[in-house]
């Protein structure tokens, strides 16, 4: 999924086990009704690393919550929004949670690389869509033309 060599995005491809999700798990579900926040990012953490698109849905949507309520673990919070985002391929959201990072921490090297890989992937998701669009284009000119010859006939 990932071309880089990005420490963090490698290590958000290898999925945690069913057995260390569920001790994450236990551990929300043990601390309910009102789980710390520490808990509940624990198990985000754990959520944005499985291969299950509905467990990394999970997983931004406890980050999301959190970021709304714990000015103190914004920073986090906003690193791994941009993480998870980037690994489900919503790179506009990835780059702005990089961005608000940023305009906390100017000088965070971590971020800043994020940032760089985020930046790679529009780039190459870019020239994807445009070689599609240029490919398809280059069909309608060539259906034309047939068209246009067919109708000289």
């Amino acid at each position: 999924m990932f071309n880089s060599v990005y420490p963090a995005l490698e290590e958000l491809k290898q999925p945690l086990t069913p057995d260390q999700l569920n001790v994450l798990r236990n551990q929300l579900e043990s601390e309910e009704p009102k789980p710390s926040p520490q808990t509940r990012f624990n198990y985000a953490w754990g959520l944005i690393k499985s291969n299950s698109h509905k467990q990394q849905r999970e997983g931004l949507e406890i980050l999301t919550s959190l970021y709304k309520t714990e000015t103190s673990m914004r920073r986090e919070i906003l690193y791994y929004l941009s993480l998870v985002s980037f690994k489900i391929g919503d790179y506009t959201n990835a780059k702005r949670y990089i961005e608000a990072l940023l305009k906390i921490e100017p000088h965070n090297s971590q971020a800043s690389q994020l940032k760089e890989n985020i930046e790679e992937k529009i780039t190459q998701e870019g020239l994807i869509g445009i070689g599609i669009a240029g490919g398809v284009l280059a069909i309608g000119i060539g259906l034309i033309g047939a068209l246009v010859r067919k109708n000289r006939k």
